[in-house]
């Protein structure tokens, strides 16, 4: 464990300017709040943040953070306050403590939510001082240093886990490589120990077989430089067990069918002598195709820079080559910290200015809740990288499979939500098209355009995802409300009861609603039965359904001015299409209200109605939207056609030549003389179905055809 005087002699060393009396005080503050306290491994716990100060150190933080990562576990694991840490060391190291402070006391319904949570104020605090991160960071590595002194394997494995899946990602982001590189190893060690070992041990064995062999293809590289005419310092590494376990994953191979499993960095002095050194090296040793990356001309979002190749090298080993000055070294090692001013105790770097933390911040504000902004935000540090450009040359970022629509939404939300159409190279293309490097994406808008629910099924960005999802959120909330309205009003007039705001308010803390429209939304969506609403406000209303009569004679005698219209239908949301009767324009239909789904609509003649004739209260009148004439439906029949040449195509032809088209087709039932078939067709209303029906029974081919059911 490092001493005090060390500590300060370290920081000194690179900063002396380093406020020396703030450090002391803070170590003095820090012993003496953890006092006796332990850590799982029988260590006093005020080893820990003297140890995650050492990491600060490390990468030459200035004395703020290094105070804050004294101080960080003071307020939550002792007596200390907040108002005392502002108090000693001021208001600067009371936000960043308050920042990395791991809000443990939040009572939440599990472990997982709990982990959403403290994400995404994580998120929050990182986005005002980017020095929480780097503290967090260094905090959460010292944890799994020690990790294997924790006596439960279920929490070791859900810390390992949480570091794989958001804090190596995260260090990743703000160019901390070595960082994300260790606790990725750590975190694999405990995930998947048997294939780390394996790895270890076959890395062991190559590099006693292989005697000398990274000195001597260093050797031969510097060589093959100098003989170029370019000055270069040739480093030699072997890659790490995770990155090879991945690589293997993602390639389907085994450990002996890698090749480059060692990396080399070469140091030169400037951008222009790293375009040199790249084409001595392609000279002299045969390039890998499709392995070359330029990442100086367009550097990933956290600054990194260098370029990156593969070549069958030295002794004709297959070897990954990355170039860069000292300074994209640095950069490259130190990432985030790279960029601190010392001497001002600020960074150099407005945090607004890493487009990743903007998205974060994004999908915070769309996210339904900490859960779900955690998914997203998986989606959004979870991908290797494309980089597209927008007509006038900025670069964006995307992960693989990105689409024009996750462009739209990397540009601007208001643009993603407005967009119609994308041209990628100038072609017009579809917006679920897969976008590759260098693509130059022009993204074209309407505003009375709006996000199509359809879209959740292919984007790949974590904004894009939770845009989508928020304007389908609140579609169907909207959608729910009249729904509710309509049944509780349908109910009221069953009962002959006056409608009557003021009583139907004075229940509405009984169902934990906030307001009358939060109330209407719980019965369109099936969690709160109109009735039982009635009921509550109006004791001695008269039961609606006293007499049970007949269900569908009870519907079909129901006058027009009663029926609930299905207005603005959208995939996906409050109204669904039963698969069972497969209801188009012109059928007569009803409505089930189904937990979670909403409304179902059926068929009047719909033999599944049948299940629900003891559930009254869930029948919904419905009719169709006049303003809906347009859109097209599905609708699924039955056909019994002889086998013999020919007899399919007819059909096919058939049912397009009446401007049917067929989504699918399954055969149920194949003998020797005829074949049984449902077929899926893409019809605008009920007159169009029965004219394709009477078509096909016309044929002479054909032995039957009627609607499917069931």
């Amino acid at each position: 464990m490092i001493r005090q005087h060390q500590l300060v002699e370290k920081i000194k060393a690179y900063d002396p300017q380093a406020d020396e009396d703030l450090l002391n005080r803070a170590y003095v503050f820090s012993m003496k709040a953890h006092g006796a306290q332990l850590r799982d491994s029988g260590d006093p716990y005020f080893s820990h943040p003297l140890e995650v100060a050492a990491i600060l150190a490390q990468y030459k933080l200035d004395a703020a953070s290094i105070a804050t990562a004294l101080l960080h576990d003071t307020v939550e694991d002792t007596l200390a306050t907040l108002d005392e840490i502002e108090a000693m060391f001021g208001p600067e190291v009371a936000r960043l403590v308050d920042g990395v402070t791991k809000l443990s006391r939040i009572e939440l319904q599990s472990d997982h939510t709990k982990q959403a949570e403290n994400f995404r104020k994580l998120v929050l605090a990182m986005s005002e001082d980017l020095r929480v991160l780097l503290v967090k960071l260094a905090d959460r590595l010292h944890n799994m240093r020690t990790l294997h002194h924790v006596a439960d394997a279920e929490r070791r494995r859900r810390t390992a886990r949480e570091t794989m899946e958001i804090y190596a990602p995260l260090a990743e982001r703000i160019g901390m490589h070595a960082i994300k590189d260790e606790l990725q190893d750590l975190a694999f060690r405990e995930i998947n120990p048997d294939a780390r070992d394996s790895i270890v041990k076959r890395q062991a064995f190559l590099r006693e077989q292989g005697g000398a062999l990274m000195p001597r293809i260093v050797d031969a590289l510097e060589r093959t430089l100098a003989a170029g005419g370019v000055k270069a310092r040739v480093m030699g590494r072997e890659k790490q067990p995770y990155s090879i376990w991945r690589k293997m994953q993602r390639k389907n191979v085994t450990y002996e069918q890698l090749a480059d499993i060692m990396a080399f960095r070469v140091m030169v002095g400037d951008a222009t002598e790293c375009y040199r050194a790249l084409g001595v090296i392609h000279q002299a040793h045969r390039v890998v195709p499709e392995r070359f990356h330029d990442y100086i001309s367009t550097p990933k979002p956290n600054d990194y820079r260098s370029l990156h190749t593969v070549v069958i090298g030295p002794e004709r080993q297959r070897i990954e080559i990355q170039i860069r000055t000292e300074d994209m070294h640095q950069i490259a090692e130190y990432g985030l910290a790279a960029h601190w001013a010392f001497k001002q105790g600020e960074s150099k770097v407005d945090p607004m200015r890493y487009r990743w933390l903007r998205e974060l911040l994004d999908i915070l504000e769309q996210a339904a809740g900490p859960e779900d902004f955690l998914e997203h935000t998986k989606l959004e540090m979870f991908a290797d990288q494309v980089f597209c450009f927008t007509p006038k040359g900025e670069l964006i970022a995307l992960p693989q499979r990105g689409t024009p629509v996750d462009f739209a939404y990397a540009i601007h939300s208001e643009i993603g939500d407005r967009c119609v159409g994308a041209k990628v190279n100038g072609r017009l293309v579809p917006l679920r098209t897969h976008l590759q490097n260098g693509d130059q994406v022009e993204i074209v808008t309407s505003h009375s355009a709006q996000p199509s629910p359809a879209w959740e099924n292919f984007v790949v960005t974590g904004k894009a995802r939770a845009r989508v999802r928020r304007f389908v959120r609140t579609q169907q909330h909207d959608q729910y409300i009249g729904l509710g309205r309509s049944l509780l009003e349908r109910e009221l007039r069953q009962r002959d009861v006056e409608p009557d705001e003021k009583r139907l308010m004075s229940v509405i803390e009984r169902f934990h609603a906030e307001n009358l429209d939060e109330l209407y939304a719980q019965i369109g969506a099936a969690k709160r039965a109109a009735e039982e609403v009635v009921l509550a406000a109006f004791p001695k209303a008269e039961s609606m359904w006293a007499n049970i009569v007949p269900i569908r004679r009870v519907f079909q005698k129901k006058e027009k001015d009663q029926a609930i219209s299905i207005r603005g239908l959208i995939p996906g949301m409050a109204v669904h299409y039963s698969g069972c009767c497969t209801p188009v324009r012109g059928d007569r239909i009803v409505g089930i209200l189904t937990p979670g789904k909403g409304v179902t609509v059926h068929t009047i003649d719909c033999d599944a109605l049948e299940s629900f004739s003891t559930a009254p209260e869930r029948w919904i009148d419905l009719s169709w939207d006049a303003d809906d004439e347009r859109k097209i439906q599905l609708a699924r029949i039955a056909v019994v056609v002889e086998n013999k040449p020919g007899s399919l195509g007819n059909v096919c032809t058939t049912i397009g030549g009446h401007d049917g088209n067929i989504q699918n087709l399954r055969f149920t039932n194949r003998q020797s003389d005829f074949f049984e078939m449902t077929i899926d067709i893409e019809v605008a209303d009920l007159r169009q179905l029965l004219d394709i029906l009477a078509a096909l029974r016309a044929m002479p081919a054909v032995n039957s055809v009627e609607r499917a059911r069931g």
